[in-house]
C-alpha cells in the first residue's frame, strides 16, 4: 500500500466526482418526485419516499459484491462494471410504465453506483492513512457537497424546461464523462502483491478478519445510525418543505442552503483534523448532533411545526455537525483494516446501509404533518451513537 502520497487536486476532484454521482442520482430527482408519482399513477404516498430510500438499498447490496471483487481483480475494472449497470438502470427508469418498475430501476441504479462509491473510498485507503486520510476525505467531501447544493436546482430547471426524464438523461451524460475521466487519468492502486485470489471463501475470510477489529465494527454501527437518520431527511425533505410549509418553488434553494452548511463544516474539518484529530472532532460533533435534536423534541413535542426560521436554524445546526461526522467516522472505520480495504469497505458499507434503510423507511413513514419525527430520529440514533462512541473511546485509551 502506498502511504500518504503527495496530494493532487485532480485526484481529490476525481474521487469526489465518483462519490458525487450517488448524490446526483438522489438529489436531482427530489423536485420531480411528485410529478413522477402522478405520471406513474402511484396511489401510495410512501412510494415517493421509496424513490429515495431504495437507491440506498441498492448501494448496500452493490458494496457487498464489488468490494471483494476489487480485492481480486483490481479497482478500475469494477468501476467500469458499476457504470455499465448504472446506464442500464437509468434506461429502465426512463422507460418505466409503473412505479414498481421505477423503484426497481432505482435499486439497480444504487447497485451500479455502489462500485464508484466503494472503490473511491478503497482507492483513498490504498493511498493514505490516519488523520491524513481523514483530511483528504474532508476535502473530497467538501467538493462532493457541491452536488446536493446544485442538483435540486438543476433538477427543477430540467423539470420546468423539459420533463422528469431529462433528469435521468443528464445523470447519464455526467456519469459517462466521469467514467471516461477515471479510465484516462486514474492509475490502478491495488498492487499485484496485495491481490487476493477470488474464491467463494473471500467474503468469509474477510468477515473473519474484520471481526477482529472492534473499533471498525463499532463505527460501522454508528455510521448506520447517523446515515439512517440523515436518509430520513433526504426522503422526507420534499414532504416537509413543499407540503408542510408550501415552499414548492423555493424547495431546491432551501435544500441547497442546508447543504452548504454541511460543506462548510466539512471544509473546516479538513483544516482542523490534523490539529485536533478525527476522534475528538467526530466525538464533539455527535454530542452536538444529539443535543440539538433532543432540544427540538423537548420544545416542540406534540405541537405543530414551528416557524420556518426556527426549523431552519435547528436543521442548519444538525447538518453542520454532519459535516464533522461522516468523513471522520469513515476514516476511523477504515484505519485498522487497510490490508483488506476492498472487502472491509464492502462489509462495513453494507452493514451500515442495511441498518440505515429500514431506519429511514420506518421513521420516514411518520413524517406526514410535522417535522417532529425527523428530530426524534436524530435524537434517538444520535444518542445511541454517542453511547457507542464513549465505549469505544474508553476501549481505545485502555488499549
Amino acid at each position: 500500500m502506498q502511504e500518504n502520497q503527495p496530494v493532487k487536486l485532480e485526484f481529490i476532484v476525481l474521487m469526489a466526482s465518483l462519490m458525487a454521482i450517488v448524490a446526483l442520482a438522489i438529489d436531482a430527482l427530489l423536485p420531480a418526485i411528485s410529478t413522477i408519482s402522478a405520471e406513474l399513477n402511484s396511489v401510495h404516498s410512501n412510494d415517493n419516499k421509496l424513490l429515495i430510500t431504495m437507491i440506498f438499498l441498492g448501494l448496500g447490496i452493490g458494496q457487498l459484491v464489488f468490494g471483494p471483487l476489487s480485492d481480486s481483480f483490481g479497482r478500475k475494472p469494477i468501476v467500469y462494471i458499476g457504470f455499465t449497470i448504472f446506464v442500464i438502470a437509468s434506461i429502465i427508469c426512463v422507460l418505466s410504465p409503473t412505479m414498481e418498475w421505477m423503484i426497481f430501476g432505482r435499486i439497480l441504479q444504487g447497485i451500479g453506483l455502489a462500485a464508484a462509491r466503494t472503490i473511491a473510498i478503497t482507492i483513498i485507503r490504498d493511498t493514505y492513512k490516519g488523520d491524513y486520510m481523514a483530511k483528504i476525505m474532508s476535502f473530497i467531501t467538501t467538493i462532493f457537497i457541491l452536488v446536493p447544493v446544485v442538483a435540486p436546482v438543476m433538477g427543477k430547471f430540467i423539470l420546468i424546461h423539459y420533463d422528469w426524464k431529462g433528469i435521468f438523461y443528464a445523470q447519464l451524460i455526467i456519469a459517462i464523462f466521469v467514467c471516461l475521466w477515471f479510465w484516462k487519468r486514474q492509475p490502478e492502486t491495488l498492487k499485484p502483491e496485495y491481490k487476493i485470489k477470488f474464491s467463494r471463501h473471500v467474503f468469509i475470510e474477510g468477515l473473519k478478519e474484520l471481526l477482529k477489529y472492534k473499533i471498525s465494527l463499532g463505527f460501522t454501527i454508528i455510521s448506520g445510525f447517523i446515515s439512517g437518520a440523515f436518509i430520513v431527511y433526504l426522503s422526507a425533505a420534499q414532504t416537509i418543505f413543499e407540503l408542510q410549509y408550501g415552499l414548492i418553488d423555493e424547495f431546491p434553494y432551501v435544500f441547497a442552503g442546508l447543504a452548504i452548511g454541511v460543506g462548510l463544516a466539512t471544509f473546516l474539518n479538513g483544516n482542523l483534523v490534523m490539529r485536533l484529530g478525527m476522534w475528538k472532532l467526530s466525538f464533539l460533533a455527535i454530542l452536538v448532533f444529539s443535543a440539538n435534536a433532543l432540544l427540538y423534541v423537548i420544545l416542540f413535542w406534540n405541537t405543530p411545526n414551528p416557524t420556518l426560521t426556527i426549523l431552519l436554524v435547528f436543521m442548519a445546526i444538525q447538518f453542520f455537525t454532519i459535516g464533522f461526522i461522516f468523513g471522520n467516522i469513515r476514516a476511523i472505520t477504515m484505519e485498522p483494516i487497510g490490508h483488506i480495504a476492498g472487502i472491509g469497505a464492502a462489509i462495513t458499507g453494507f452493514v451500515s446501509t442495511m441498518m440505515a434503510v429500514p431506519i429511514a423507511n420506518y421513521i420516514g413513514s411518520f413524517v406526514t404533518t410535522t417535522a417532529l419525527p425527523l428530530f426524534i430520529g436524530f435524537s434517538v440514533f444520535g444518542s445511541l451513537s454517542f453511547v457507542i462512541f464513549v465505549f469505544l473511546k474508553k476501549k481505545r485509551i485502555v488499549a
